[in-house]
């Protein structure tokens, strides 16, 4: 194993421990200071999370570009505010990943 291949999978592994279920309620002040990014359903949260601990800028303008990846919007939070919304959450500084669970 190499040590690129090596060191991706550990930090995989750590973006993966870090993230844990959290109330919307409780993410309000990082919605505050517009460091919350909403990541669509269909796109893996820890693959993501990866990709902005490596800086891809490219892969995340992509993501932008097709409406997978935005800021929340003042609506959307509203909407979990009323839902009492928990939703999968990691930080990956200085951004907060949140993405609702996936519809089955």
């Amino acid at each position: 194993m190499s040590e690129s291949s090596s060191h991706e999978e550990a930090t995989m592994a750590e973006v993966n421990a870090q993230t844990a279920r959290i109330s919307w309620q409780e993410l309000q002040r990082f919605f505050a200071t517009g460091n919350c990014v909403y990541i669509a359903p269909e796109l893996d949260l820890v693959m993501v999370a990866l990709h902005f601990a490596r800086d891809d800028v490219a892969q995340i303008k992509s993501w932008m570009e097709r409406d997978l990846l935005m800021k929340v919007s003042d609506k959307q939070a509203k909407i979990w505010l009323a839902e009492e919304a928990k939703l999968w959450t990691v930080v990956i500084k200085p951004w907060v990943l949140v993405q609702q669970d996936k519809l089955i």
